[in-house]
């Protein structure tokens, strides 16, 4: 019953009718119909072929284990979070890093009527070693100034976060001078944090 269908597909896109050929010339006009199923048949597993690469190009990223990705240390006990943050910020006066902004992140929470365990954000940079950073790759932009967290975790324990910039300094297109400069940065900001974190002045 197919081909029979296709055949008067074909008639019809012909302009003619099954009772102007002869009989004799029916069987041909089936194998055409079935040449045409077969062409069509043949071209879509072709096509289908063709599309599994670039679905296999659509898929998803692996998952990131953001914990690999920042540096972390406890206060140490005894060490308030206000002693932790004063210690901070002396010691970055003293290594000539400057504290550009800060941002009482829980204290904003509380004015929306939201009740917030500590969550501050400080925010340090070396504006020379920043601007080598942008003028040899626009993306480093993203992630200035560096950032120091303050945040009390659900025991009451305070604790310093920042991103791990060994992720940048072991980037291979890093010449040498710049690597040197995102060195020297990221051992002020760890001093930052090992002064905070002990309450040293």
């Amino acid at each position: 019953m197919l081909v029979a269908k296709d055949a008067r597909l074909i008639y019809d896109g012909l302009g003619i009718s099954p009772g102007d050929i002869s009989p004799l010339k029916v069987r041909p006009m089936k194998n055409s119909a079935l040449s045409l199923l077969f062409f069509l048949s043949f071209g879509y597993i072709a096509f289908s072929a063709a599309a599994e690469p670039a679905k296999a190009k659509a898929q998803p990223m692996p998952a990131l284990d953001i914990a690999q990705t920042v540096v972390k240390m406890p206060l140490a006990k005894g060490v308030s979070m206000n002693d932790a943050v004063e210690a901070m910020k002396i010691r970055a006066n003293t290594l000539n890093i400057k504290l550009v902004a800060e941002m009482p992140l829980s204290k904003q929470i509380e004015a929306m009527g939201e009740k917030s365990r500590r969550i501050d954000i400080y925010q340090f940079c070396d504006p020379l070693t920043a601007k080598k950073m942008v003028e040899y790759d626009i993306h480093f932009a993203a992630y200035l100034p560096c950032r120091i967290a303050l945040v009390e975790d659900a025991q009451g324990r305070g604790w310093l976060v920042m991103m791990n910039l060994d992720m940048f300094i072991q980037d291979p297109k890093l010449n040498a001078s710049l690597k040197a400069d995102a060195i020297k940065v990221r051992d002020t900001l760890n001093e930052i944090m090992q002064a905070g974190s002990q309450g040293a002045w």
